[in-house]
């Protein structure tokens, strides 16, 4: 499956058989996106990055 990147509009490659919470990222901009289905449809949103805590 294939779906425009909400970013730079360009094309990513998604698996038929994605699931809920795979991350998967715009070969054209490098972001990475999370799936996740509303209504049955599959939607993409930005995905959370984790800081590193330095305890400082």
């Amino acid at each position: 499956m294939k779906v425009k990147c909400p970013d730079c509009e360009g094309e990513i490659k998604v698996p038929d058989d994605a699931i809920a919470g795979e991350i998967v990222s715009c070969p054209d901009c490098g972001q990475e996106y999370e799936v996740y289905f509303e209504d049955g449809k599959l939607k993409l949103k930005q995905a959370e990055t984790v800081k590193e805590d330095w305890g400082e």
